[in-house]
């Protein structure tokens, strides 16, 4: 037996099912975890991808700390940390791993030094002997990432990000 709800020629027919009123919560219940898992993962991968846009600028800032202390510091390294960490506030100091190199010009009596991985904050007071005008001083910044979202790591190896910056030494 049908029920017609409505009359003429848009009339639906209706058999057996009263009410419709839950379908939408259903389809909304279903597909909540979906879009909770999308939007996690855009934010965690936001976090990390300002994590990284720090570390670049912080190696950016320090190795032009480095370029343009010659002759001022016994610590080209120790130079480096303080423009670093500003540029980098929020990374945790702890587990940045830093790797410095000084790579003196063609032809000059200059030693090399480097490459030289230290924590934070880095020393290296051999190094000023290397500072010559036209050398290249190096640094490379090293920072794990986190790339977990409802407790599944999305790089199960885990992740480091890297930033590396030449500047020539002034």
């Amino acid at each position: 037996m049908d029920k017609r709800i409505g009359s003429g020629a848009g009339e639906r027919v209706n058999y057996g099912c009263e009410s419709e009123r839950g379908q939408a919560l259903l389809e909304f219940a279903f597909l909540l975890p979906v879009l909770m898992l999308v939007l996690l993962g855009m934010i965690v991968f936001g976090i990390a991808m300002n994590n990284y846009l720090e570390l670049s600028n912080g190696a950016a800032a320090g190795a032009q700390a480095i370029s343009i202390s010659r002759g001022q510091s016994t610590d080209p390294c120790g130079t480096a940390a303080p423009p670093f960490h500003g540029a980098a506030p929020t990374l945790t100091t702890a587990n940045l791993s830093f790797t410095f190199t000084i790579t003196p010009p063609v032809g000059s009596t200059a030693t090399a030094f480097g490459p030289a991985t230290m924590g934070y904050p880095p020393t290296c007071t051999g190094a000023a002997a290397s500072m010559v005008q036209g050398a290249t001083a190096q640094v490379s910044v090293t920072y794990p990432c986190n790339l977990k979202v409802f407790g599944i790591n999305y790089a199960p190896g885990g992740c480091t990000m890297t930033a590396q910056t030449a500047e020539a030494i002034q």
